[in-house]
């Protein structure tokens, strides 16, 4: 012990547990007057922002929510999903926000999974949403309290499901005096259902000092001012907006909400409230320097935009930069709280030609500046691989912006976490500025409109059809959605099935988005034992990658 261990003590203070609530309390008590929240007519300042989360966390006590329940939502991306954001962490309860393209099955397997006990769903999911909680109810004995969401801008149908309106909810509740947040900031903060490779998905667990972190990282790496307009273009329920709800909250910034995400309605809203910030996948941004001229005249200048999922297309970046976009590049994944890594844009690569600054921008980069580590090491040995940018090994992280874990899943977690290091899956090279450079993806996951598809729930969907008798999925290039499933099918003696027909059979068994936008009949290379040869079918779509598919029968 030394003289520094002596009488100095951790106390109230001099030490609090970080959490990103503390953000909304400071915005709502420095700049409660300004603007925190646009959607369609509704208009909320902080202060009215921070009251009405004080509701919601104080009706979520009375049902007797605390530290360590799970509450979920089903929600677009509008006020109550912000402030889910805030109210939920603010009891120390875990938000486990629905992904709102997945098929009734696998929404019950998730509610059930993570025990949840309390659903906030938009009108515009109640199809999907009954049926889930009645396969919750069957397959699994459990009931949940259900809170309905009525959007003021859902014009469509929708029937109520749950026992309460959130509006009428929250107005019988007095709101709390205070968001105080966890006593430990390694209590668990959210659970995010991610695809895994094999099996069921996984729960990723994150924890407040992680969303804390990352939170401050956002604005540091992306120098965002105060008072951002941010923007919803990017889904909430995608790892907690890549932790921009807190963002936004800490640098009292403006949620500008949006339902859609066409062309005219983000240009629309860029224009109407001179939007400066948003985050989306390539297949977004290409929406944007693709619509018509006239379409995006009165654009403010200079707004900046945040790219993930797929690598972007050349000729995405080149694009955006026509229109007079900056775009900045970012990785990361659900374990990381989103976006851990940036392609940090050097002063010198203005200087670069076009095409040379898209190959720089292009790459997934170095860490986030509170990111204590990554690089790209083999393995099995567990050693760096040089910065040559031709020797492949696995892109690793350590550090406070890493997950707890996997939920329920300490098999899965000790793997990830093998040798002292998050291991990602994704194959990569470091080149010799150290920005990392993605080459391939061991896990086989396919990144589509920024969405994980595991290739080995596709191919368990197709198997199901009596006339498959062998598959493989693969992505395959697409200059929309960055990634789409191809599937390689080969059928058994005597059977005839189309192309059609299997993707009737799949939309059965799967989402939309991951039912395979291309099929085809041909023969799948094997190993001697069997085997199948994914990396030669990923070789063998890159190269067709143009050419569209005209196999529709065995």
């Amino acid at each position: 012990m030394t003289i520094y261990d002596q009488q100095l003590d951790k106390n109230p203070a001099n030490f609090v547990a970080l959490s990103p609530v503390s953000f909304v309390e400071r915005s709502a008590e420095v700049f409660g007057d300004l603007p925190a929240v646009v959607h369609g007519q509704r208009r909320y300042t902080w202060a009215q922002t921070r009251e009405r989360t004080a509701r919601l966390a104080a009706a979520l006590k009375a049902h007797g929510i605390s530290r360590g329940q799970t509450v979920s939502t089903m929600l677009a991306n509008t006020p109550e999903m912000v402030e889910a954001h805030y109210a939920v962490p603010a009891l120390g309860a875990v938000l486990n926000t629905l992904n709102t393209r997945l098929n009734a099955a696998l929404l019950a397997w998730q509610l059930n999974h993570c025990e949840s006990e309390v659903l906030i769903t938009d009108r515009e999911f109640s199809p999907v949403v009954a049926q889930a909680l009645q396969i919750l109810r069957e397959q699994h004995g459990r009931t949940l309290l259900v809170i309905d969401v009525c959007d003021s801008e859902f014009n469509g149908p929708g029937e109520r499901v749950g026992a309460h309106d959130y509006e009428a909810w929250l107005a019988s509740h007095d709101p709390l005096a205070r968001l105080d947040g966890p006593a430990d900031e390694w209590d668990a903060i959210a659970v995010s259902y991610t695809s895994g490779t094999t099996g069921d998905p996984k729960g990723v667990v994150t924890h407040h000092r992680g969303a804390y972190l990352n939170a401050v990282s956002n604005a540091a790496t992306w120098t965002m001012p105060h008072f951002p307009r941010y923007l919803w273009t990017l889904p909430m329920f995608h790892c907690n907006g890549w932790c921009f709800p807190w963002t936004v909250a800490m640098l009292a910034g403006t949620h500008v909400c949006l339902r859609k995400t066409d062309a005219q309605s983000i240009l629309e809203a860029m224009r109407t409230h001179a939007v400066n910030h948003y985050c989306a996948a390539p297949i977004v941004h290409s929406l944007i320097y693709n619509a018509p001229a006239a379409m995006r005249e009165g654009i403010p200048p200079g707004v900046r935009g945040l790219v993930a999922g797929a690598a972007p297309p050349a000729a995405m970046i080149e694009g955006m930069a026509g229109i007079g976009f900056a775009i900045t590049h970012v990785y990361g994944l659900t374990e990381v709280y989103g976006p851990a890594s940036v392609a940090v844009q050097r002063p010198t690569w203005a200087a670069e030609s076009l095409s040379e600054q898209t190959r720089l921008n292009g790459r997934q980069g170095v860490r986030y500046p509170l990111q204590e580590g990554m690089t790209v090491m083999d393995p099995l040995s567990m050693a760096e691989c040089p910065a040559d940018g031709q020797t492949m090994g696995e892109i690793m992280f350590r550090g406070n912006i890493v997950m707890k874990g996997y939920l329920k899943n300490p098999g899965a977690t000790a793997a990830a976490f093998d040798g002292g290091w998050f291991h990602t899956g994704d194959l990569a090279v470091m080149e010799p500025d150290r920005y990392v450079k993605i080459k391939d993806r061991s896990k086989d996951i396919i990144i589509s409109g920024g969405e994980n598809i595991s290739s080995l729930e596709v191919e368990d969907a197709l198997y199901r059809h009596p006339a498959v008798q062998a598959c493989a999925v693969v992505a395959k290039p697409d200059d929309k959605w960055g990634e789409t499933p191809l599937a390689y099918v080969e059928t058994r003696a005597g059977s005839s099935v189309t192309a059609a027909d299997l993707v009737a059979h799949c939309r059965q068994w799967l989402a939309g988005y991951k039912v395979p936008k291309d099929i085809r009949f041909e023969n799948i290379p094997k190993t001697s034992t069997g085997k199948i040869q994914k990396f030669q079918l990923r070789e063998r779509a890159r190269a067709d990658a143009a050419t569209p598919s005209t196999s529709t029968k065995s």
